[in-house]
C-alpha cells in the first residue's frame, strides 16, 4: 500500500513539477493517434534531468508501445540527486535519466541507482557507453565540438581541442562557465589522454584566449560566434544542428555564418558525451523501468532521439535525418565515458587554478 501511495505521489509531483518549469503536457506528434494508457499495465515514474520538449514524443511511443503511463518529475542535476536522498527507501522514482555521464555518475556515488543485466540494453549499446556495473546506460551521443565562423577561421586551423589554447585564437574563444557538467566531462577526458600538468597548461591557455567571461548557454556560444564576439566556441553538436534545422531568419544566418568542427583529441577521436538512465535503486515499479529503458534502444525511439533532438544514436544502424546524418560520419573517442564522473572533482580543480570561472 505504501507503495501505491508513492507512485501515486509522484504522478501529482509530476504534474506539479513540469506545470512549475512550463514543461509540455506529453502528447502525439501531429496526425499521430493520442497515447492510451492501460491501467492494467501500471505506470513508470521518471526523474529526469533532461529539459527537451522531444522527449515527450518519447514518453508518448513509449505509452503507445507497451500501454504503461509515463509519469515525470523534471529538475536540474544537483536538485534530482538531492529529492531522492531526501526521499530515501520511499522515493518513487523509477528511472533517473540524466543528460552526461558526468551526473549519472554523481546519482551512482550518492547510491541511487540499481545494478541491472539487461541484455537487450548489453547488446544494442556499446561497453564504453554504459557504466560497468550496469546501473545506467547511455541511450543517446553528443560531442562536444568547436564551433567556428568559415569565412574567419580555415578547417585546419581547429583540427585539435589544442587549437583553442593557442596563440592564434588570442581573444577569440566563447565558452559557457567552468562548472558546467559538459565542460567539467572534457576536462575529465583531457587529463585521461593528456595527464593533469598538460590539461593544466590547456585551460589557462583557453583562459588566456577567452573573447569575455564565460556565460550562458551553449547556444549563446555559437550565436556570439556569427555576430562577431568570437571566432570559435565550444559547444554540444546538437545545439548547432538544432539551429541549422531551424527556419528562424536569425538561425539561418548563424547556419550560414557558422559551422562545426569535429576535433581530435591524442589521436583518438572527437570527445564523445551521453545521455542516459539508470533503475532507482528503490523502484516500486522496477518491471516497467526495465521496460522503459529496453524502449530507448529501440529503431523507434533512437529516431527519435536523432530526429526531434538532433543527437547521435549510440545503436548501430539507425536512419537518421540527413541534417543530422551529414556530421555524424566522425571518429568517436573510445574512451569509456564513466571516466568523466572519476575525474570530475580533478576536472574542476583544474579549472579553478587557470581562473575559469
Amino acid at each position: 500500500m505504501n507503495r501505491l501511495i508513492a507512485a501515486l505521489a509522484a504522478a501529482a509531483l509530476a504534474l506539479t513539477a513540469c506545470g512549475q518549469q512550463g514543461a509540455e503536457t506529453a502528447g502525439a506528434p501531429a496526425g499521430e493517434a493520442p497515447a492510451i494508457p492501460d491501467p492494467a499495465k501500471g505506470s513508470v515514474n521518471l526523474y529526469t534531468a533532461r529539459h527537451y520538449d522531444a522527449d515527450l514524443q518519447l514518453y508518448d511511443a513509449f505509452t503507445r508501445a507497451t500501454g504503461i503511463k509515463v509519469n515525470r518529475l523534471e529538475m536540474a542535476p544537483d536538485q534530482l540527486i538531492e529529492r531522492m536522498k531526501a526521499e530515501g527507501a520511499s522515493s518513487p522514482a523509477d528511472v533517473v535519466i540524466m543528460a552526461d555521464a558526468g551526473a549519472l555518475w554523481r546519482a551512482e556515488e550518492a547510491g541511487l541507482l540499481a545494478q541491472a543485466s539487461i541484455p537487450e540494453l548489453e547488446q544494442a549499446i556499446p561497453a564504453n557507453l554504459r557504466d560497468p556495473e550496469g546501473e545506467w546506460f547511455g541511450f543517446s551521443r553528443r560531442a562536444r565540438v568547436i564551433a567556428y565562423h568559415k569565412a574567419k577561421v580555415k578547417p585546419e586551423e581547429v583540427a585539435t581541442y589544442e587549437a583553442l589554447a593557442s596563440p592564434r585564437f588570442k581573444g577569440q574563444v566563447c565558452v559557457r562557465s567552468a562548472d558546467n557538467v559538459y565542460n567539467l566531462s572534457l576536462m575529465a577526458a583531457l587529463v585521461e589522454r593528456w595527464g593533469p600538468e598538460k590539461a593544466q597548461a590547456w585551460a589557462k591557455g583557453v583562459v588566456a584566449n577567452m573573447a569575455r567571461p564565460p556565460a550562458g548557454g551553449d547556444i549563446d556560444q555559437i550565436r556570439a560566434v556569427e555576430a562577431g564576439a568570437c571566432q570559435v566556441a565550444l559547444t554540444n553538436s546538437y545545439y548547432f544542428l538544432r539551429i541549422a534545422r531551424s527556419e528562424a531568419e536569425a538561425d539561418k544566418r548563424v547556419a550560414e555564418a557558422v559551422t562545426l568542427s569535429f576535433p581530435d583529441l591524442a589521436g583518438q577521436g572527437t570527445h564523445v558525451n551521453i545521455s542516459g538512465a539508470g533503475i532507482a535503486r528503490n523502484a516500486p515499479n522496477r518491471a516497467q523501468a526495465e521496460q522503459f529503458l529496453r524502449f530507448l534502444t529501440t529503431p523507434e525511439a533512437q529516431k527519435i532521439f536523432a530526429g526531434a533532438n538532433n543527437e547521435f544514436p549510440v545503436a548501430a544502424g539507425v536512419e537518421t535525418p540527413p541534417q543530422v546524418a551529414a556530421f555524424a560520419d566522425f571518429r568517436a573517442d573510445p574512451m569509456p565515458v564513466a571516466v568523466y564522473g572519476r575525474r570530475q572533482a580533478e576536472a574542476q580543480a583544474i579549472f579553478d587554478r587557470a581562473g575559469w570561472r
